[in-house]
């Protein structure tokens, strides 16, 4: 090898080999300071602009389980204050029964109507000034509300509305509110007979006769979603007791929904009408049938609103004929019913098709405002508590959705913080540092560095072997 001093190779090479153990030793001590294996892009020009995918994720996930928890207080916001309100129209309820009660006077009346006035108001207090951060939760405003759950656009979760709670619209619905109504031709032969809501199929009601008590049995029986009904008192008004004087002691028949009395005719019209009222009475738990005599004839009265059949045969030659005793012409007489239904978001007409007269019942506004309630009268009072029941069925359904819509966010927010547990550990896979390889480094580097020193120091002393040539 050529002995030369312009040109020191050796030198140059560990240098070289220093420089490199420098820069090692330099990331290898930047990592241990600040725990990241990637510290800049040149660390990892992939693993960064994955890692940095990732932490927009998990910061997002941050904010969105705040917003969830948020979002589980609003709603708990709104749901307690619908409680306060449920407990209004309760008393307001209780306020209504005890004002129907035929023992109060008109200022009794009066009286329980201040306080349902005061309650009202309170009501309506609430409603307009519970809010959330500056929002109105009950008047009727908060519809169609998102909720950002997610890291990402579009990942929402929307509330579509909360009920109203002002007085001007509770107590109303869109339904059906048939009162009194007639059940049309009253007939003890059973047929098939359905209800049709809107543009849905129709409803079985089963085999039954048109009768007020078998049609409000069976609508019941059935289950259907919002719709109730009961059947009124049926009654057969009495006529006057006809005279008995042409007639010959004898026995005739009167027929009781299909029971069949025996009863004594005779020229003494009384005696007749009380012949007639003690055997009518006498099978009442059989016939579900009660007369009463009102002094000139007997009223025939079903509390539970059953057809009342009657028939009337002359076994004998008596001549007598049921206004001897005080009986209307043999006919069958139906109850009204009464027919309560909340639409739930049906439209059209409610059909009903083998009983009833084939009625249809336009859906629409029912019901009467919690605000224009009045119990100073015993038919305001009765006014008031279908209102209030109507009102409190809507407050009951919003506060079972809030209550929901809260079991929702809770596991959406059990959702989000597994999804962050998750990503942060996928991150720190990427760009957290790994102390035992790094010290590990850290310890090699130090020992090339002193190395690499002491042998560029060697290096720069081998050109001064050219000296010797000169001697």
């Amino acid at each position: 090898m050529a002995s030369i001093i312009n040109t020191n190779v050796q030198s140059l090479n560990a240098q070289r080999n220093l420089s490199t153990s420098q820069n090692s030793l330099a990331t290898s001590m930047q990592r241990l300071s600040s725990g990241l294996r990637i510290n800049s892009a040149k660390d990892d020009a992939a693993g960064l602009a994955i890692s940095e995918r990732m932490t927009s994720q998990i910061r997002g996930l941050t904010v969105a389980a705040r917003n969830a928890n948020d979002g589980v207080s609003l709603a708990q916001t709104a749901e307690g204050a619908m409680a306060s309100v449920g407990d209004n129209l309760q008393r307001m309820r209780e306020l209504a029964v005890q004002s129907a009660n035929a023992t109060n006077s008109s200022s009794d009346r009066a009286a329980l109507q201040q306080e349902v006035s005061q309650l009202s108001s309170e009501i309506d207090r609430v409603a307009t000034q519970t809010d959330f951060n500056g929002t109105k939760l009950l008047d009727g405003t908060f519809s169609a509300q998102q909720f950002q759950v997610g890291a990402n656009a579009g990942q929402t979760i929307t509330i579509s509305s909360i009920a109203s709670a002002r007085t001007s619209a509770l107590g109303k619905f869109q339904g059906i509110n048939l009162v009194n109504q007639s059940i049309g031709v009253a007939s003890d032969t059973a047929g098939a007979a359905t209800v049709t809501i809107g543009s849905g199929s129709p409803i079985s009601l089963g085999t039954i006769a048109n009768d007020a008590k078998a049609i409000s049995a069976a609508i019941n029986a059935q289950g259907i979603s919002g719709m109730s009904a009961s059947a009124n008192a049926t009654s057969v008004a009495s006529v006057a007791t006809a005279a008995a004087g042409g007639i010959t002691a004898g026995n005739v028949t009167i027929g009781i929904n299909g029971t069949n009395l025996t009863v004594a005719a005779g020229t003494n019209a009384g005696t007749n009408r009380a012949n007639a009222l003690a055997a009518i009475n006498g099978v009442s738990s059989v016939t579900g049938v009660v007369a009463t005599d009102d002094g000139s004839g007997l009223t025939l009265t079903a509390a539970d609103g059953r057809n009342i059949t009657t028939t009337y045969t002359d076994t004998g030659t008596t001549g007598a004929t049921m206004a001897n005793f005080g009986l209307a012409a043999a006919a069958t007489t139906g109850a009204t019913i009464n027919i309560a239904y909340t639409a739930n978001g049906a439209t059209g007409n409610v059909v009903f098709a083998g009983v009833m007269g084939a009625s249809s019942t336009a859906i629409g506004s029912q019901g009467t405002a919690v605000s224009a309630l009045d119990i100073s009268t015993v038919a305001g009072a009765n006014t008031a508590l279908t209102a209030i029941d109507a009102a409190l069925n809507t407050i009951n359904s919003s506060r079972a959705a809030l209550g929901a819509i809260q079991n929702r966010f809770s596991s959406t927010i059990n959702n989000l913080s597994a999804t962050n547990e998750n990503l942060t550990a996928s991150r720190s896979r990427i760009t957290d540092a790994d102390f035992a390889a790094e010290t590990a480094n850290l310890s090699r580097s130090q020992i090339l560095q002193q190395a690499g020193t002491a042998m560029v120091a060697q290096a720069n002393q081998l050109p001064q072997g050219v000296l010797a040539l000169l001697r």
